[in-house]
């Protein structure tokens, strides 16, 4: 069989909302929101509550990915404005973005549907520990920087555009494993191991760890294992799934809301001090061979396997670049044309720096645009897609 990547562990359908200033102002002038009711951390159980949740994410410029009461309140949010209908999940994405190379995966999924079956490309196989069809959509809001919202008392403008994932979802809370992974998983060259972040019971998530471990038996020793974190709906279920598969993870990779998570506090991203400080800090508490932190200036990757990872750091960043500027619609071609644009001046500079003072750590800076609708969901995703590229086309070496 020749190798081949395993990319899981669950995918979504994603309702993505298409930005409208007038229909976010009416609604907030509706639900007579004002500035000192907005929060990030109130649970979301009706239209208002996740409005504000929206409203808050989008002064702070920040990223999240937030739990809701039940799917009917994303539909009946959604009903007011424009949207898509896309794929999503961490490995699906991932698969997409190695599609647009030739690249062939295979999907572990806890769903299916017909949006699914119809959105999936050839190139695209999976196992599925689904019984039956459902449909529970995530909600995906991007905003673009200087997005302004109007409420009854002031307005808020977004500092930075970002991206916020909103979902009530079953299936992949519920997380089983198909009865095809271990089989999938012989031969394979790689397998990424994403979704725990949504699980709410600690016994299931014990139950489910115990399935994959057992499934992981089938890899190949020299199989490269990536983890990509998340926003863990229960916080404290991040260190059951890292005091169990941490011994087994090769590269471990989480973006910059979640190193700042780690941190406790806010961390200057164009401060190499304050970087090296944060990533020391966050691979003390996750020992990895390769702890990859992927930002919108930079990426980085420090341990003692980090050195060999240079090269799929900038295929990684080259890919989340492309998709940022080009959304889904982009070809082989497209990625080659964004690595010959302009590098941030600012991770130019931090990257320099930090490998000046370290020879651990290694890093890529990422790329300046000027993009009227970037695409800001999904990034990360792409940027595993990009990781895992770079093993596909230069083997083990990766």
């Amino acid at each position: 069989m020749d190798r081949h990547f395993v990319l899981g562990l669950g995918g979504t359908v994603d309702y993505e909302l298409r930005w409208d200033t007038a229909v976010l102002d009416r609604l907030a002038l509706e639900h007579r929101v004002r500035r000192h009711e907005l929060t990030t951390t109130a649970p979301i159980i009706d239209e208002r509550s996740l409005l504000v949740a929206i409203l808050a994410f989008l002064a702070s410029g920040t990223g999240a990915e937030r739990f809701v009461a039940s799917s009917a309140v994303i539909e009946r949010f959604v009903s007011h404005f424009e949207y898509d209908i896309t794929l999503g999940g961490t490995g699906v994405r991932a698969g997409l973005a190695l599609d647009r190379l030739g690249i062939p995966s295979v999907q572990h999924l806890v769903s299916i549907d017909e949006n699914v079956r119809r959105l999936l490309p050839p190139s695209i196989s999976y196992v599925s520990s689904a019984t039956r069809d459902t449909l529970d959509p995530h909600l995906i809001v991007q905003y673009p920087v200087g997005a302004r919202a109007r409420m009854l008392d002031g307005d808020v403008v977004s500092p930075a555009p970002n991206r916020l994932i909103f979902a009530n979802d079953p299936p992949n809370r519920e997380m089983a494993i198909a009865a095809e992974l271990p089989a999938a998983l012989e031969g394979a060259a790689a397998f990424l191991i994403s979704g725990f972040n949504t699980m709410q019971d600690h016994e299931l998530l014990e139950r489910r760890l115990d399935e994959l471990e057992q499934a992981m038996r089938s890899l190949p020793d020299d199989a490269l294992v990536f983890y990509e974190d998340a926003g863990f709906y229960v916080r404290d279920f991040a260190e059951t799934v890292r005091a169990r598969l941490l011994p087994r993870i090769d590269v471990y990779s989480m973006n910059e809301d979640e190193l700042q998570e780690y941190c406790g506090r806010a961390v200057n991203l164009l401060d190499a001090g304050s970087i090296v400080d944060a990533l020391d800090e966050v691979a003390a508490r996750i020992p990895s061979p390769a702890l990859v932190v992927h930002t919108r200036y930079w990426a980085t990757a420090i341990g003692p396997q980090a050195r060999r990872h240079r090269e799929a750091l900038d295929s990684a960043v080259r890919m989340a670049a492309t998709r940022y500027r080009l959304g889904d619609r982009f070809a082989a071609e497209d990625i080659e044309s964004t690595a010959a644009m302009p590098r941030h001046a600012g991770g130019a500079a931090v990257v320099a720096a930090i490998e000046s003072l370290r020879s651990d750590i290694v890093g890529v800076p990422g790329f300046v645009f000027d993009v009227p609708s970037p695409t800001t969901v999904g990034l990360g995703d792409s940027f595993v897609g990009g990781f895992l590229s770079a093993r596909s086309q230069s083997g083990r070496g990766a």
